[in-house]
């Protein structure tokens, strides 16, 4: 019997997020392990669509045979409640959750209640929701009014990669990978570093330029400001090869963070044996482990900036970390396990 299902998106797939990534990998394991898999593109813009893309959006879920087993990612589920109202008494539908949509950064009050509401809403209509962590899992118990046995975590996978070697040149290399938006808080990444300019460091920040304009114009003026132009490089989104280059040749990983619904860029570094400096808010204290990492307040310049001196003047103390992260990448999920989990959902379900 072929066993089908369809898989709706927010725009296309290829968009160099974590989010997406975890779309595209587990696409890809469902099919290995035998779903037949049809990807519909819901349009660009959520989780503030226009109208006409909410319209073709909603046509394009209805068109879906009835019966159809839909898994809709929550940049798109949560601003669709009504189609997905609709929909739920002839389709079953599991809702993907990277992380509440009301808790991105940079929303007004009222934005983040409408969608805090019409999230609710959409969620309600779902048979099951699988999350990325278990810290996504109680916000949405608490939050989101979600009975717990709705909802299955499926962490994300990591690829078996070799340890990085880091530099030997007496300069401590950061790298601080994410989509450059408000919640990433590469702002106050640049404002800890200013202080700290009396030691040798350079950072490079990989991560897409174009999810929110003006936030990345905000970052080169900040880095201008400062002057710090000689030692930071934006590149903008990279290849995964380019990417796994920059792991291999880090010291530090950081990353600070206002709210993670995972963290995906701290579990890669994870897995590269990469001391981690991060926030204390959402799953970064479930991702990053005991020993492996040093984690702050959101938004304390003074505290990222106390971490960052501390593991910089201290090479003895990274190679702990290091070697703690190297032990914690052993036990990382691979994508074949948040697949398996995934598939026995659907399973069940169907």
């Amino acid at each position: 019997m072929v066993r089908r299902l369809t898989f709706a998106v927010p725009g296309s797939l290829a968009t160099p997020t974590g989010g997406y990534v975890y779309d595209r990998r587990l696409i890809a394991e469902l099919e290995k392990l035998g779903w037949q898999i049809e990807v519909i593109d819901l349009g660009d813009g959520f989780p503030w669509p226009s109208s006409e893309v909410l319209a073709t959006a909603q046509a394009r879920l209805m068109a879906v045979p009835a019966g159809r087993i839909i898994i809709v990612d929550g940049l798109a589920f949560g601003v669709l409640s009504q189609a997905a109202r609709a929909l739920c008494a002839n389709h079953t539908l599991i809702a993907l959750v990277h992380h509440p949509l009301a808790l991105e950064s940079g929303h007004s009050k009222q934005q983040a209640e409408n969608l805090r509401a019409s999230e609710r809403a959409a969620l309600a209509t779902a048979r099951r929701i699988i999350v990325t962590s278990a810290a996504t899992a109680r916000h949405l118990v608490t939050d989101y009014a979600v009975p717990t046995e709705h909802i299955v975590v499926a962490r994300p996978g990591n690829d078996p990669v070799p340890p990085a070697v880091g530099n030997r040149d007496g300069i401590v290399h950061l790298l601080s990978v994410g989509a450059i938006v408000p919640r990433k808080g590469f702002d106050v990444l640049i404002a800890a570093l200013a202080a700290l300019t009396d030691l040798p460091w350079q950072l490079t920040i990989a991560g897409d330029r174009t999810r929110a304009l003006q936030t990345a114009a905000l970052l080169d003026a900040d880095i201008a400001h400062h002057n710090l132009g000689a030692r930071v490089t934006v590149l903008g989104a990279v290849p995964p090869e380019r990417l796994r280059t920059l792991y291999a040749n880090v010291d530090i990983f950081v990353l600070a963070s206002r709210f993670e619904g995972y963290g995906m860029a701290y579990s890669e570094a994870i897995a590269h044996g990469i001391p981690v400096v991060g926030t204390n808010v959402g799953a970064i204290p479930d991702t990053v482990p005991a020993g492996a990492g040093l984690l702050v307040p959101p938004d304390n310049v003074d505290a990222l900036a106390y971490t960052l001196r501390r593991l910089m003047e201290n090479p003895g103390e990274r190679k702990k970390m290091a070697a703690a992260a190297r032990a914690a990448a052993a036990q990382l999920p691979t994508w074949r396990d948040a697949a398996a989990v995934v598939s026995l959902v659907i399973e069940d379900l169907a």
